[in-house]
């Protein structure tokens, strides 16, 4: 058995059975043997940036590794910016690029260099393989620490002559995930029981690890019982949901600044932050800390490096979730008392009225906008709403969602695990990202929110989405600009027309033509119903379409 072949029997014991790749020579003996193993699905990319996003994307959806293979150093200085995107969200991604045959490597050919330098800050681990016989061992490991909380991204450099080496009697073993379930501590378990049961204005501060965590009906059950507001990441780090959004307890994301979220903490005397980053901000505004003094703060997190991180925590607690969620429920339900529950049951109402009246006036200020054109983000988004099935998966790298959060004040994603939101920033991560999610997911139906400028950075994955025929629908929030950099600038006190690059105009871009050379279906949208119309029967359909919608500019 040669090299490559046994990396390939470790990932399919491990569950592997998508390979996202685009090929060079230093990796042909992967091509060579996908050729003859039906075990596997090569999905095919132009260009690294969306075969990584496309891992990221199958790894988040599927709970599961996602494996991309790039061309060597070139290929792997393409993938860097979804690295870091993976990094950020704790993916669970495994880049694999082939090295220079090690008998070349003293001559400093084409194509060789230091790649396990440039991979280790934005990976849990990562090597090259100098043995054959070591090959198995590092599969195994790259897996198992991928996949063990904190999961993050793995890199493993195979040399060619270590690819094509065989050898006999190589150990094949799976790779073994430990069980990830572990409770943090029962006597700070208590101690968190009993500050939640005795605030008079409790908050959960949660975020994407929760659902990550499947942790989401615990968390509803806490919030209900506690009658608290729960909000989650600020919205440049909004990756994932941490409970339906129409839960009349949810209150959308936490403010970016810290004075922002200091006026909306105020009147709470007890904070839980749970599977959240504390604060991951985008902008130096202010210097205030966002927690009073006297507040409580209970941190519980499965990955320690984040517990006080930047926020000194009243109690740490250190595990799984899911598990320390459900053990807080117990504790707190048996110490509640009649006059308790009553509060709570107070709290509420108030909050489901608040949340009632969010809605109300979101509504109305649709109405006042619905008649102009080009069309405002609030209707193009509302228009998206009406065509989002209850079970969809929506992809979203749009400044016109990240700032207006409307698919959730309106309580349209009721499955949180169907969200997947930005949190690393590095641009056309959301192309490619709802490719690999539906390939995960086949029976749910897809839908990409994409900017016009990030879209730009991988339009070329569309025909990934063509030759496989994976039926996604890509929206494109056309408005001929960087808007996301204008807003930016207005916090940074520079007037937006100060500034240069900014506009993708003379010529625009035709989004229609485009795709229709990639092979892709796709129209130019000026009308929300007809936006609406179209999604709906998008959704439906067995092959991938691009709708090119112009919003206010």
């Amino acid at each position: 058995m040669v090299g490559m072949q046994a990396l390939l029997e470790v990932l399919a014991a491990a569950g592997v059975r998508h390979i996202f790749g685009n090929p060079g020579s230093t990796e042909l003996s992967l091509n060579a043997a996908l050729a003859t193993d039906s075990r596997f699905t090569y999905i095919l990319g132009l260009q690294e940036v969306p075969v990584a996003a496309m891992a990221d994307g199958y790894a988040m959806a599927s709970g599961g590794l996602g494996v991309a293979c790039v061309h060597t150093c070139c290929g792997l200085g393409n993938a860097m910016g979804m690295l870091y995107n993976a990094y950020c969200e704790g993916s669970s991604l495994l880049v694999l690029a082939g090295q220079q045959d090690r008998r070349l490597r003293f001559e400093e050919p084409v194509l060789a260099g230091d790649m396990v330098s440039v991979a280790r800050p934005w990976t849990k681990w990562a090597t090259e393989i100098e043995r054959v016989e070591d090959l198995p061992s590092a599969v195994r490991r790259a897996v198992q620490t991928a996949l063990t909380p904190p999961t993050g991204p793995v890199f493993l450099s195979i040399p060619v002559d270590v690819q094509l080496t065989g050898v006999e009697g190589l150990d094949l073993t799976p790779p073994h995930v430990p069980d990830r379930r572990v409770r943090p501590p029962q006597d700070a378990l208590n101690r968190a029981a009993t500050l939640l049961a005795e605030a008079c204005h409790p908050v959960i501060l949660a975020g994407s690890r929760v659902v990550e965590a499947g942790a989401v009906a615990e968390l509803v059950t806490l919030a209900e019982l506690l009658g608290a507001l729960v909000l989650a990441d600020p919205p440049t780090s909004h990756g994932r949901l941490p409970m339906p959004a129409d839960d009349p307890l949810y209150g959308g994301t936490v403010p970016q600044d810290a004075n922002s979220l200091a006026r909306r903490l105020a009147d709470k005397d007890v904070v839980l932050a749970v599977g959240i980053s504390l604060l991951r901000r985008f902008q130096y505004q202010d210097a205030e800390q966002p927690f009073r003094a006297g507040v409580h703060l209970i941190q519980m997190d499965s990955d320690s490096w984040e517990l006080g991180k930047n926020y000194p925590v009243e109690i740490a607690l250190v595990g799984d979730p899911q598990a320390g969620l459900a053990e807080l429920v117990d504790m707190v339900a048996l110490s509640y008392g009649s006059e308790q529950r009553e509060a709570a049951a107070r709290r509420r109402i108030e909050l489901a009225a608040r949340r009632a009246d969010n809605r109300a006036r979101l509504l109305l200020e649709m109405e006042k906008q619905r008649g102009r054109r080009p069309m405002s983000p609030v209707v193009m988004m509302e228009a998206l709403a009406r065509a989002l099935p209850p079970d969809a998966a929506v992809v979203l790298e749009a400044s016109a969602h990240t700032h207006l959060n409307v698919l959730e004040r309106l309580g349209v994603l009721r499955d949180p695990t169907g969200h997947f939101g930005h949190r690393g920033w590095a641009l056309g991560w959301g192309l490619g990202c709802a490719i690999g999610v539906k390939l995960a997911w086949p029976d749910r139906p897809a839908v990409a929110l994409l900017g016009d400028g990030a879209a730009l950075y991988t339009i070329q994955g569309l025909w990934s989405a063509a030759h496989h025929r994976v039926p996604v629908v890509f929206v494109i929030a056309n408005n001929a600009q960087y808007n996301v950099l204008k807003h930016t600038a207005d916090g940074l006190w520079v007037p937006p027309e100060k500034l240069v690059g900014l506009d993708l105009t003379e010529p625009e871009v035709d989004f229609v033509a485009l795709s229709h050379g990639f092979g892709v279906e796709a129209f130019r949208v000026t009308e929300p119903d007809d936006l609406a119309q179209r999604v709906a029967a998008g959704v439906e359909g067995a092959e991938p379409l691009l709708l090119d919608v112009t919003i206010e500019r």
